[in-house]
Formats: C-alpha cells, structure tokens, sequence
C-alpha cells in the first residue's frame, strides 16, 4: 500500500449543536513539515474543527486518518496518544505550581520501589531544562507560573505541546500576546519542527504571520470549506475576500471626529512599584482617539489601569475638564465618566456562565435599583436589549450564556456594558485581540462613531496598522516611560517603533 502524502487526512468532518451546523462536510489535508494555515471569521468553524481533531468534540459525520490509518479519537488523550497536540488561545495554567510542574502536569517522572512511586523533582529539572534548550527558551523550570508574563506562559505552553513529542501541532492564535522578538522566536522553533516533519496547523488572523510562515491556507465560512490554496499565491486582499465572502476595500472605517478641547489632563503619574510607569504626562482631547504604543513590558496598561483606579500612584495628578480628581477605586473612575475595556476578555471581562443580558447590564445596577434592593428589571431588559442591538450584536437572545458568543460578539457586549453607563472617556486594551477581520471592522465603526459623537478615546493596541489607521495621536512608551506622542504624518510605523525601542 502506497504511503499517504498527507499526515493528516480530516474527511467530511460534520459537526451539529442545537439550532446551529458549526460543520457542514469540511475536508482539511496536511503534509508533514508543513505549517498549514487556517483561518476564518469568528464563527467560521476553525476551532469547532480543531476540537473535532483532538477529541473535544465527536463528529457527527466524517472520519480521521493519520499515516493514511483511519484513527479513532475520543477523547484527548487519545489525540496525545496518537501525537496530536493543541496550544489554545486561551490559556489556563495552574498559577501557583511552578513551570515544570504545568509541563509534565499529569504524567510527573517518578521513582521508588514497586507501587510505592514518588515524583522525581530532580529528573524533572533536567527533562525540562533539556526542553527549554532544545527550544532556546530562557526560562527556570522553578518559577512559579503565576509570576510570569502572558508571553512566558505561551512559551511554556509550546514547550509543553513538544514535550509530547507531537507529530501535528495545532496552534490557535499563539502569537495574540507575543512582541514581534517573541514572535521570530516562535517562527524560528516552528521552522525547526517543520526539520523533524512535525505538521503545524497554524490559526491566527494577522495576515503578515500567515503569509510568512505557512506553506497551505485552508480557509472556512459558517461551517464550510472554502478552500485549500498555496500561501505563495495569497495576499492579504484575498484572503479577506474569501474570508468575509465579499471584498473589504479598506480596512479601517472613514472617520469624522474632531478631537476638540482637553478634557482629561495626566501629569507625572508614578506607580510605587520600581519597575513600573513613572513620570508620565499627556492630555486627551474630547471627540479624540489616543493610540498607545509600545512593547511588551512597557506599561500601557497598567498605565490605564491607574487611570481606572485599579492601581496606586505613588504621585502625579489625574484632572478632568480643569479640576483635579482623585480616582482611588473603580468606583471612582466611574463617577468621573471613565470605563475600561481589559485586553483578557476572558480573564477579566466576561462572565461567562451568565447571560448577554447579565453581562451587558452589571456595571450599571446602580441605575436600575429601586427600593428594598429590588431592580427594575423590565428598564434594565429594555435598556440592555436597546444596547445590544445597536452595536449589531449576533446572539439567539439575551439570555445565552455569554461563552457561546464569537470573540467579537463578546467585545461588544462588553462595550454595551460600558456605554450604559453614559461614560466620557473610553479606556480600551486591546479592543479587537482575537477578533476576525470583519468583526475588527465593525468594532473600529464603533470606535470611530463615539468618537465623532464626543466620546474620548485611550486605545492601546500591538497591532501596528490598527494603531496607525483608527489613532488621532499615538503616545508611545517604553519600560515605563513616555518616550514620545506622535501627530499627523509624524505617526508611522518606523517612528512609533523606533520610540518603542528606546531605553
């Protein structure tokens, strides 16, 4: 029987949840040593697939070969057992284990004698010391997770997903917290998997990785196949087109706002932590959008966060419309017409076992009490259903759970929860991380219409063409400092990273 050319041979893949066919027969072919890409709007059925393949999900149709060997995958263990790994977007180490101990989670070294088995700390020192050199990872396998970045822990997670000695790697979305260092260091182990013909199926929406790294582009809509082209014949044009099923002759909206008075007023705000923001200064104008730029490390949001209240300042003064205030709390920042969109939505925005409805309206209950404690509920429905479908948002109803949504529906609901609260200025972190090209767009005509209404707009991004298409001014920072405010022409690409690399 004549060897498969395909690694991995995914046939016909049907998957069916209520009211929904997240697949509808979808075929995905990988070579071994290749990086395949595949990409889609949120909702196109990607991570549906992926679930599919390492046994998350049971198809209701279709089968799965690997080495041209029909397999049978129930569960994940399954899929490591037959040397398919995954590296989800979301991450969810243990915090207070240490590294080492979050790679080989559930299959620690141990020694002793018969069923009398103790883990062997020593042994996992060196298996994992041997695996960050393997990978030119400068980690200590001792440190607590907890203590780490969100790029550390994506390193740890890749470093874990090889450990396995995977022969098909799905990564979805691993570059969405890495700086563009951290980014090269990724491609450089990829390329060096690809030497050992480990597959990589290679998720994300920034179209420049997808266009250098990938060999294949697999792209999917509302659960189907599009197609499977070489990534040499792809542009960035035409890879939107057939992920959207239309052209997007841009991909930044027209914006008509006219930044005018200051309304907001920083000077030398100072964290008390040493190795934080200190000294910075900048005002904001009303009807403006403030880009913030800079690296991993440079302190943009925990910049906002005091802003926000959430963090302390050791000294420097906040003023809003020519008074100086004292924001302490988030309670504070709220009285003073501020609300923040965190950048781990995730994390620290959604709750996700509860309804659009519940998630849309709890920063502003205040508004919606009545005597005894009691809520109106039929204003708080009225208002949060108004809210909801004003920004276009896709949901059966309100009352699905928050966690069923696509990652851009979920953005807008949480930008729901904040308008209802009538803010003035919008602190956003970024606001269209892990959103697809067409969700993107739509959350940047919700920016720009707040602007033009008179809103006033903080927004960090990582993303250099987001910064520069939807920015007013671009602040930038290093480290912890201001190390420049760019305007106009003065914005480009060069100027922002040649700031962003001052030390």
């Amino acid at each position: 029987m004549a060897q498969s050319e395909f690694l991995l041979e995914m046939n016909n893949i049907t998957k069916e949840f209520p009211g929904v066919k997240a697949l509808d027969g979808v075929s995905l072919k990988v070579r071994p040593g290749s990086v395949h890409a595949l990409m889609g709007e949120n909702g196109a059925g990607k991570s549906t697939l992926m679930k599919c393949l390492f046994g998350i999900y049971s198809p209701d149709a279709g089968e799965i070969f690997l080495d041209g060997k029909k397999a049978s995958i129930n569960s994940s263990n399954d899929a490591l057992g037959l040397g398919i790994s995954m590296i989800h977007q979301e991450l969810h180490p243990v915090p207070f284990r240490s590294v080492m101990e979050n790679i080989w989670l559930g299959r620690f070294p141990t020694r002793g004698f018969g069923p009398i088995q103790f883990i062997d700390h020593k042994k996992m020192y060196t298996d994992t010391e041997n695996l960050f050199k393997d990978l030119d990872l400068d980690l200590n396998p001792e440190t607590l997770v907890g203590k780490l970045s969100v790029s550390k822990i994506q390193s740890i997670e890749i470093a874990k997903a090889v450990s396995f000695h995977s022969r098909v790697i799905v990564m979805d979305e691993p570059t969405s917290s890495l700086t563009s260092v951290e980014v090269e260091h990724l491609f450089r182990i990829i390329r060096d998997l690809q030497k050992r013909g480990v597959a990589i199926i290679y998720i994300s929406h920034k179209m420049e990785e997808i266009l250098e790294i990938s060999d294949e582009v697999t792209i999917m809509r509302d659960g189907k196949k599009i197609g499977t082209w070489p990534a040499a014949e792809m542009t960035t044009d035409l890879i939107i087109s057939k992920m959207v099923g239309r052209d997007l002759t841009n991909r930044f909206p027209e914006r008509f706002n006219v930044p005018g008075e200051v309304f907001m007023k920083v000077e030398g705000l100072t964290s008390p932590e040493p190795r934080s923001f200190k000294d910075v200064s900048f005002d904001l104008r009303r009807g403006e959008i403030l880009g913030i730029g800079g690296l991993v490390g440079a302190q943009r949001t925990e910049v906002i966060e005091a802003l926000f209240g959430l963090r302390a300042i050791k000294s420097g003064s906040i003023s809003i419309k020519g008074k100086q205030v004292k924001i302490n709390s988030p309670e504070d920042a709220k009285k003073h017409g501020l609300a923040l969109l965190t950048e781990e939505r995730r994390v620290t925005g959604i709750f996700p076992v509860l309804s659009v409805h519940e998630n849309g309206a709890i920063a502003n209950l205040v508004r919606y009490q009545k005597p005894y404690l009691l809520l109106d509920g039929k204003k708080k429905k009225a208002e949060v259903d108004q809210m909801i479908e004003k920004l276009r948002t896709k949901t059966p109803t309100t009352k699905t759970l928050i966690m069923n949504l696509s990652g851009g529906n979920q953005q807008k609901v949480l930008l729901a929860r904040w308008l209802l609260t009538n803010p003035e200025v919008l602190l956003l972190d970024e606001p269209t991380r892990g959103i697809d090209v067409g969700a993107k767009f739509e959350i940047y005509s919700i920016i720009a219409d707040l602007a033009k209404q008179g809103k006033s707009i903080i927004m960090i991004s990582s993303e250099m063409p987001e910064l520069l298409g939807m920015s007013d001014r671009v602040m930038v920072m290093s480290e912890g400092r201001l190390t420049g405010i760019l305007e106009g022409s003065a914005a480009t690409e060069t100027e922002v990273m040649r700031l962003a690399a001052q030390h």
